[in-house]
């Protein structure tokens, strides 16, 4: 009893001892892993300016830390944790990647990127098949034909996930190539993934790893078959019953139910892993379920958001590591000729398949050659799943760690260059692009100018004309102005159009339309007929709901060519000439032909222009100024008083306004200025210099500097105005997040327009100013020069 209390009493300090030395492990564990964490993003933030995607950083981290000394000891003592971590992540991974496809896509007519992705995987898995067994990356020759298909289909494959967020942030995604390349980069990706499905079943890789020497037994295919085809068949039935149920219990705007949440997450659990029970692999049939699991509906949305979520932000890091660690560099043959011709065999292979399959079919379609090839190249992306195979394989028939690290460096080089790729793709495009740059500053001053001018109805005529006859010119130049009725199509309107179905038109027999369209044609005939020194003039009608008005617009500027666009201010002047509390739908339509216009844009607020008589008839002179703080938008101003300076009858007037830099109060407000910001100020400084010595040396403009501490004193010169100047030009940003604006915002009544358009047009701010706030034309995305849905194909 006496020696038996003493071992008593240590088996409690044993387990102990034993946990805590677990929570130690496991604490190393989780520092690694941040660790780990902290290195990925830290090196992928120092790739940005290089335009690298995540996974570059990721793999070349990976394999440093993987092989630090002190890691792989702590990975060995959980290797089979981690080795389980693997399989569960890589298995999410394939279900989400299965439910983002489309399984349809096999039945239905081939389209283009179809086409696209069958040439560049079959060129690609003939060449692999003739080149690789060549070259030994199997060195037993049991079973090297399933080994040499299962190799040459990894070739072919492509990381559709990867390459669509590469796409994607080197913003050409929205263009013609960009689609392409992403439809052709899903289509390959599913396409090898059923390969690889399919040829798992007749040849199981895992059990030909242990056994070389097995035989094909078709007993345990069958089964094999049978289970799959089972699941298949039972999760396309349920499935899409299940998840719309679901889906009908917990409408959108609500948390999702606990109970509905657990049941949908039960049912594809257990539809993953019921073929497991016949050795099929679970990765790949998650990914199977995953083509059969609807696309659309709340519940499949959540579990790619939530899905992915975790996938990066918890296991790439751990599956990077894991992939360092099985790239044991102490087994690598770096100083052997062999490893490097093998990692050039891949390279070559899995690029001169894409490639020449890709340009054989763009030849066919009409596809440049150099966009082929760039689309190849781009195809030849591998990723995850690619890495995950290559890690695997080791130790398969004897595959060495050698041939396991030259597929993951092939992966890690077929994502390098994407940046330029992309880059010279873009650099094409802008060659092709129409040099015709639909913005005023760009127009050749005597080339003749193209106008869009929209009416709201034949209140806005008087003032259209007389802007026109200001902006027209010299009769050398010309001026081409295509005058267009916005009319919103009502039910009650839709009902009195007669209808062409042959030639897809409608005419417009509603009387009280068609007076006010003859109304308005009468006064510009008028102006014409009087007036015809270099203009021409042309109408036309956007007849649709107020919803599609600004795509009419756009169509119709395209077609034409137009270089600016004017349009009027949703509100109009009173007979108290007070402005009205105006029309919101022809608001909505101003807002969104300012957000995407095709070329450049203006608001006409009319406070009685039109009421200015004798200017068409050169009798009557009509004061103007253009205020110019800096900015695109202010050099565009600039660019349209360029043009209504050689008018006879107008007294143009310049206002500069400047940042008195004496003032305390400025300089505490002035903000540090960025390179982007001291670029604009460079191309102001050269584009006033420009406008000054052709217009206001000769005297024909008057100019005036004003120098102001805040935007209090802006505010109080604008006021001013009053009485002075008949008509205001003003860009649409000018000023905007400079001291001479700021807080000028707090009181915004018509933020589109901007900080001094705002104020200008405000109701309360004038009775006989009429304003022109005028937008350069913006080119759609964040490609310099460039917009985002060129077309290059």
């Amino acid at each position: 009893m006496a020696f038996g209390l003493p071992m008593k009493s240590m088996e409690p300090t044993i387990c102990g001892d034993k946990l805590g030395n677990l929570i130690m492990e496991v604490a190393k564990n989780f520092v690694v892993y941040i660790g780990m964490v902290l290195a990925c993003n830290g090196l992928h933030f120092l790739l940005k300016p290089y335009k690298q995607p995540r996974i570059t950083s990721d793999i070349i981290v990976g394999l440093l830390v993987g092989n630090i000394g002190f890691v792989r000891r702590l990975f060995e003592k959980f290797n089979l944790t981690f080795g389980f971590i693997i399989d569960f992540g890589m298995t999410c991974y394939m279900f989400t990647l299965g439910i983002e496809m489309d399984p349809y896509a096999l039945f239905a007519k081939p389209n283009r990127y179809t086409k696209t992705a069958l040439a560049g995987i079959i060129c690609s898995f003939i060449l692999g098949g003739l080149v690789t067994p060549m070259f030994k990356f199997f060195p037993d020759e049991n079973k090297l034909l399933e080994f040499t298909l299962a190799f040459s289909t990894m070739i072919s494959s492509t990381d559709s996930p990867l390459l669509t967020r590469l796409i994607t942030q080197l913003k050409i995604g929205k263009s013609d190539i960009g689609k392409l390349i992403i439809g052709a980069g899903m289509h390959t990706d599913f396409v090898c993934c059923l390969m690889l499905s399919i040829g798992t079943i007749a040849v199981p890789m895992p059990e030909y790893c242990q056994n070389l020497l097995g035989r094909f037994e078709i007993k345990k295919t069958v089964n094999v078959v049978f289970a799959v085809v089972v699941q298949i068949g039972f999760t396309a039935m349920v499935s899409p019953m299940l998840l719309k149920w679901v889906s009908n219990e917990n409408p959108e705007g609500r948390p999702m139910k606990g109970p509905h949440l657990v049941l949908s997450i039960a049912f594809m659990v257990l539809m993953c892993a019921s073929t497991t029970m016949y050795n099929y692999n679970p990765i790949l049939s998650a990914f199977l379920v995953g083509l059969c699991v609807p696309r659309e509906g709340r519940v499949s949305r959540w579990f790619i958001t939530r899905i992915n979520y975790m996938l990066t932000t918890i296991f790439f890091p751990i599956f990077f590591l894991w992939m360092g660690y099985e790239s044991n560099f102490r087994q690598f043959a770096l100083h052997h000729p062999a490893t490097w011709v093998r990692l050039s065999v891949v390279l070559v292979v899995a690029v001169a398949g894409k490639v020449v399959g890709v340009v054989v079919y763009g030849a066919m379609s009409g596809v440049h050659w150099p966009e082929s090839v760039a689309i190849g190249m781009l195809l030849v992306t591998k990723g995850h799943l690619q890495i995950y195979l290559a890690m695997k394989v080791i130790g398969c028939g004897g595959v060495t760690t050698t041939t396991g690290i030259v597929l993951v460096l092939g992966t890690f080089l077929t994502a390098l260059p994407a940046s330029r790729i992309v880059a010279s793709i873009i650099r094409r495009a802008k060659k092709r692009a129409p040099t015709h740059r639909l913005a005023l500053q760009m127009l050749d001053p005597s080339s003749e100018l193209r106008i869009l001018l929209c009416v709201q109805g034949p209140q806005n005529a008087p003032a259209s004309i007389n802007l026109v006859e200001i902006t027209k010119g010299s009769a050398d130049t010309g001026i081409v102005v295509y005058v267009t009725d916005m009319i919103e199509l009502t039910a009650e309107l839709s009902d009195s159009l007669e209808r062409d179905e042959a030639l897809h038109t409608a005419t417009v027999k509603d009387r009280a339309v068609m007076e006010r369209r003859d109304q308005v044609t009468n006064s510009f005939q008028a102006y014409v007929a009087d007036n015809d020194d270099g203009i021409t003039l042309k109408r036309t009608m956007t007849l649709s709901t107020i919803t599609n008005m600004p795509q009419d617009i756009f169509i119709l500027a395209e077609d034409l060519m137009i270089a600016l666009i004017i349009l009027p201010f949703h509100r109009s002047q009173r007979d108290d000439r007070r402005l009205d509390s105006g029309n919101a739908g022809f608001r909505y339509v101003n807002r969104k032909v300012l957000r995407s216009a095709p070329c450049s844009v203006g608001i006409l607020v009319d406070r009685g222009l039109g009421s200015v008589e004798g200017i068409t008839r050169c009798e009557a002179t009509i004061n103007v100024a253009v205020i110019f703080i800096g900015g695109k938008d202010d050099r565009e101003a600039l660019a349209y008083a360029s043009r209504v300076a050689q008018h006879s009858q107008v007294k143009l007037t310049v206002l500069r306004f400047l940042v008195d830099d004496n003032s305390v109060e400025s300089a505490a407000l002035y903000r540090i200025i960025s390179p982007e910001q001291e670029k604009e100020m460079q191309l102001d400084d050269e584009c006033f210099t420009h406008f000054y010595e052709r217009h206001v040396i000769g005297g024909r403009i008057s100019y005036m500097e004003k120098h102001f501490a805040n935007a209090a004193e802006t505010f109080s010169t604008l006021r001013s105005f009053e009485g002075q100047y008949s008509l205001v030009i003003v860009g649409r940003e000018g000023g905007m997040n400079s001291v001479l604006t700021r807080g000028m915002n707090d009181w915004q009544q018509c933020p589109e327009l901007g900080p001094i358009g705002d104020v200008l047009s405000g109701t309360d701010f004038s009775m006989t100013v009429s304003v022109l706030i005028i937008q350069q034309h913006r080119l759609r995305g964040e490609i310099d020069g460039l917009d985002e849905d060129f077309s290059i194909i």
